[in-house]
């Protein structure tokens, strides 16, 4: 409970003192999806000179108000599992710990990252367990989906974690403090690919198009590409081929 919230820039900063480090002055592209477009867009705007290319991929300038949204019920259900313990749950025994609301969280943020239509084509109305009579217990398909999805999460991540990585993405603003956005955006001087997916609900296109006319506005050389995908948010990491083909005509 005690580690403080983090921010993107924070992450940023820790990845330039790791790059001074390993004795690397310049990177030859920085790409990221997500949570990784807006580091990529931080490493543009804080170190300008260490980029020779931008590679945001379905990310924004700034966590929009339908992204804080999910966010914030996302972390409630880890907040409000009483085996959270205020955070304070490292002791506790085996099992005992906020895996409950964890998944929950997880559970809530995946129907986000697909699409209406990939849900509808690989589930529809399709029942897990035939009853005779109907039940509450009884699930559909995309139910038990979701079940795996969350109960697969706990296994492989921590609460704490998730509640201060989830915050930072609410905290992402690149105008905060700089004059606003397109103040910020001028400081990049590298040429950037900015990367969208058609079915993209979480973030959707415009953002990244707003993205890509601040770059070009502030003076940079800006490109935007849409990749057409019906997954959704996840189409960034779903459609490799698309994806990697766009990268490299880049």
């Amino acid at each position: 409970s005690r580690f403080p919230a983090i921010t993107i820039r924070d992450m940023v900063r820790g990845q330039a003192r790791l790059a001074d480090h390993l004795g690397i002055g310049a990177w030859h592209t920085v790409i990221g999806g997500s949570m990784g477009g807006m580091q990529v867009l931080e490493w543009g705007v804080m170190y300008p000179e260490r980029m020779r290319a931008l590679v945001p991929i379905a990310t924004s300038t700034a966590a929009s108000a339908w992204q804080i949204s999910f966010s914030r019920v996302g972390r409630l259900a880890v907040q409000l599992d009483p085996k959270w313990r205020g955070g304070d749950y490292y002791d506790a025994a085996p099992g005992d710990g906020p895996q409950a609301g964890l998944a929950l969280a997880r559970m809530i943020a995946h129907i986000t990252y697909r699409s209406d239509a990939v849900y509808e084509a690989k589930f529809g109305r399709d029942a897990l367990e035939q009853l005779e009579e109907f039940a509450l217990e009884q699930r559909f398909e995309v139910e038990g989906y979701l079940d795996y999805q969350g109960e697969k999460f706990v296994r492989r991540f921590d609460a704490n974690s998730y509640l201060r990585l989830n915050k930072a993405m609410d905290l992402h603003d690149i105008g905060r403090n700089r004059g606003g956005t397109a103040r910020a955006l001028r400081r990049v001087t590298a040429p950037s690919l900015n990367l969208s997916i058609s079915s993209d609900t979480l973030y959707p296109r415009h953002q990244q198009e707003a993205t890509h006319t601040g770059l070009l506005a502030g003076g940079a050389l800006s490109y935007h590409v849409t990749v057409d995908s019906p997954h959704g948010h996840d189409g960034f990491l779903i459609e490799t081929d698309p994806v990697g083909a766009v990268l490299d005509d880049f």
